[in-house]
């Protein structure tokens, strides 16, 4: 059975993919904000407060958001 410093480990790396994927929603979102989408930009408000909590989860952790 793997201990928990290896389980905190695969929950890091697992929550760094997620905040990546919300990264790069955000950045669509915003990218469709430029192009005039009024609704846009409360999708990425909410997808920004979404990946910030996952990089609090993450340093919670012990580890560290992936870089970009």
């Amino acid at each position: 059975m793997p201990d928990s410093a290896d389980r905190f480990d695969e929950l890091v790396v697992q929550l760094q993919a997620i905040e990546e994927a919300l990264r790069d929603l955000a950045y669509d979102r915003l990218q469709a904000v430029a192009d005039g989408d009024d609704g846009a930009a409360a999708d990425e408000k909410r997808l920004l407060q979404a990946r910030r909590a996952v990089e609090r989860a993450i340093h919670a952790l012990g580890g560290e958001p992936a870089a970009f």
